[in-house]
C-alpha cells in the first residue's frame, strides 16, 4: 500500500483564508441579499410608524383643549371609583378611554401634550398595520408608501393631537384587519384569537366600528368560497362572537344613555357624504388624491382582488353607518368614520405604488406632503381645535385672585356641559381655589359631567365678596349697522335670567377684560 504523501504546511506569513465554501461564491452572496432584502422587508412598518408618531407628536402641546377634550379631561381626573360612577349616568361608551387617561395622567402629567402622547402612539401603531396589509395585500413597497401616506395624512395628525379616543379606534381597526388576513392565511385558534381581541378593542373604544364586521365578514366568505382561505369556515364566526359577547353590556349602557351624547347630531341626508371627506382626510386636496389613488388597483386585473377586499373595509361602513342613522339617533359624523382611513390608505398606496415610472410614486407622495402643508400647520395653531382662551382666562383670574373669591362660569343653561369651568381647572394654578357660587351639588357627587345648580342663586351669594363671571363672546360680531355688538360686553350672556340678576343685584361694581373669544369680568360690592 503506498504511504499517503505529507502535506505541505502553509508558508509562515501565507493568508490563505477559509476554503471556498457554498456561501463565498456569487449564489451565496445573492442568497445574503435576498435574506437582507427580506429582512428589510418584514421591518418596513418600522418607517412610517416612526414618521406617524413624529408628526403626531411634533406640537401637540400648542392647541389648547377643546369641549370634548375637556369632557376627558373633566373624568379622567377623578379617581377611578369616580369615574365608573360617572359611568353609569353618561359616557359608558368613552370608559376605557377615560381610565387609561386616568392612569396615563397619574404617571407623566395633564399638560396637553402629556394628555395627547397615548393618541400619538395609537396613530403610529396603526400606521404599522396600515403599511403590513399593504404588503400582505400587494406588495412591500405598497405596504411602505400606504404607512407613508397614512403618516402625511393631515387628519392623522390632528386625532393624533386629541384627547380623545378615535386614535385607538384607528388602531383597533387597522390591527383587526390585518389580523383577519393571518388568520384566513393560516387558520390557528391564536390568530383567530388576536383577531377577536383587536374587533373588541375597535369597539370598546367606540362602538360604531363594530360595522367593521360586515365586511370582515365579506372577506373570509369570498376567501372560503373561492378556497384561498384554509380550514373549515368555523374561526371567523366564533372570534366574532368573542369579540361582541364582552361587549354587549356596553352597547346595552350605551344605548339607554344615547340621547343624552348623540342627541345633538342630525339625521345624515346624501349629500352630506360628500361633505365628510375634506374632514375624514383633515384637507380637501388630499381627499381627492388619496381618492383618485384608491380607485387606481380596481382598474388593474392583477391587483382586484385584494383592492376587492380591502376596498369592501373602506367603503361599505360608511352607507351602513347613514342608513342606520336615519331612525332615531344619528351615528353619522366624519370623525366616527375615522377608523376607515387605514383601508383606504392601503388602496391608495398599492395606487401609488404600482404607477410606472417609479417616480410618479414619489411625486404622488410629495403631492400630499405639499398638498396637506397648510392644513398639517393649522392643526398645530393654538386655536386648532377651540374658538376660545381659557388659558388666557385663567391668567387673568389668577393674576387679580384674592383668597375667598367665587366664581360664576358660562354654562348655557342647566343641562349642558360646563367647558368653562373644566377649562379654569385645568389652566389655573394650584395655589387659586374658586368655589363655584351657583353650584349645590358638584358634578363629580353626582356622579355626571353636569352639576347640580341653586335653586336660589340670590342666597348662594351670602358673604362673596367679589366674584369671577367668565363669558364666551364672538370678538368678530358686528351689529346690523356694522358697530361691534353690544352682547359682546355683556358679562352674564347666556347666563340664567335668576343667575344674572341676583349677581346684577349683589356687585354693582364690575372689571371687564378681554382676552380671544372670551369676557373675564370680575364683579364687586
Amino acid at each position: 500500500m503506498p504511504t499517503p504523501r505529507p502535506r505541505r504546511p502553509p508558508a509562515p506569513g501565507a493568508d490563505h483564508g477559509p476554503a471556498p465554501g457554498p456561501d463565498t461564491g456569487p449564489a451565496g452572496r445573492r442568497r445574503a441579499g435576498q435574506a437582507l432584502s427580506a429582512r428589510a422587508g418584514r421591518l418596513l412598518w418600522v418607517w412610517p410608524a416612526a414618521l406617524t408618531l413624529a408628526a403626531c407628536l411634533y406640537g401637540a402641546g400648542g392647541p389648547l383643549l377643546w369641549d370634548d377634550e375637556l369632557a376627558t379631561w373633566n373624568a379622567a381626573n377623578r379617581s377611578p371609583a369616580e369615574i365608573f360612577h360617572l359611568l353609569g349616568n353618561v359616557d359608558a361608551v368613552t370608559g376605557a378611554y377615560y381610565l387609561l387617561i386616568h392612569f396615563w395622567a397619574e404617571a407623566f402629567g395633564h399638560s396637553a401634550a402629556a394628555l395627547r402622547a397615548p393618541s400619538a402612539l395609537a396613530m403610529a401603531g396603526a400606521a404599522a398595520f396600515v403599511a403590513l396589509t399593504g404588503r400582505k395585500l400587494f406588495t412591500p413597497t405598497a405596504g411602505l408608501v400606504a404607512g407613508l401616506l397614512f403618516a402625511l395624512t393631515p387628519s392623522v395628525s390632528r386625532y393624533g393631537q386629541e384627547v380623545r379616543g378615535y386614535a385607538f379606534v384607528v388602531l383597533f381597526a387597522a390591527a383587526a384587519t390585518f389580523l383577519l388576513l393571518r388568520a384566513l392565511e393560516r387558520p390557528t385558534a391564536g390568530r383567530w384569537v388576536l383577531y377577536a381581541l383587536a374587533l373588541a378593542g375597535a369597539g370598546l373604544f367606540h362602538v360604531v366600528a363594530l360595522v367593521l364586521i360586515v365586511p370582515h365578514t365579506l372577506v373570509a366568505a369570498g376567501r372560503w368560497r373561492t378556497g384561498r382561505a384554509r380550514g373549515v369556515p368555523v374561526g371567523h364566526p366564533l372570534a366574532v362572537l368573542g369579540a361582541v359577547l364582552p361587549l354587549l353590556p356596553l352597547i346595552a349602557l350605551g344605548q339607554d344613555q344615547v340621547g343624552r351624547q348623540l342627541g345633538w347630531l342630525a339625521k345624515p341626508t346624501v349629500p352630506a357624504v360628500a361633505r365628510m371627506w375634506p374632514n375624514l382626510y383633515g384637507s380637501a386636496w388630499v381627499a381627492l388624491l388619496v381618492l383618485a389613488c384608491a380607485a387606481l388597483p380596481l382598474a388593474w386585473p392583477h391587483g382586484r382582488r385584494p383592492a376587492v377586499e380591502v376596498g369592501l373595509v373602506a367603503v361599505l361602513p360608511i352607507p351602513l353607518l347613514w342608513a342606520a342613522s336615519q331612525g332615531h339617533t344619528s351615528y353619522f359624523l366624519d370623525r366616527y368614520l375615522l377608523f376607515t382611513l387605514p383601508a383606504w390608505t392601503v388602496l391608495a398606496g398599492a395606487g401609488l405604488a404600482a404607477l410606472r415610472p417609479r417616480a410618479l410614486t414619489a411625486i404622488g407622495l410629495a403631492a400630499v406632503l405639499v398638498l396637506g402643508a397648510h392644513d398639517q400647520r393649522v392643526v398645530r395653531q393654538r386655536y386648532a381645535h377651540t374658538t376660545w382662551d381659557g388659558a388666557a382666562a385663567a391668567k387673568v383670574i389668577a393674576d387679580g385672585y384674592r383668597p375667598g373669591d367665587g366664581v360664576a362660569p358660562q354654562r348655557y343653561g342647566k343641562a349642558v356641559f360646563a367647558a368653562i369651568p373644566t377649562a379654569l381647572d385645568l389652566y389655573l394654578p394650584e395655589r387659586v381655589r374658586l368655589d363655584d357660587v351657583f353650584v349645590e351639588r358638584s358634578a363629580v357627587r353626582l356622579g355626571d359631567l353636569y352639576p347640580q345648580m341653586a335653586t336660589d342663586p340670590a342666597a348662594r351669594l351670602d358673604g362673596v365678596r367679589r366674584v369671577w363671571v367668565v363669558t364666551l363672546v364672538d370678538d368678530d360680531a358686528v351689529g346690523p349697522d356694522g358697530a361691534r355688538a353690544t352682547a359682546h360686553d355683556d358679562p352674564f350672556a347666556g347666563f340664567d335670567p335668576a343667575e344674572a340678576a341676583a349677581l346684577r343685584a349683589a356687585f354693582p361694581k364690575s372689571t371687564v377684560t378681554h382676552r380671544h373669544n372670551v369676557l373675564i369680568a370680575l364683579l364687586e360690592r
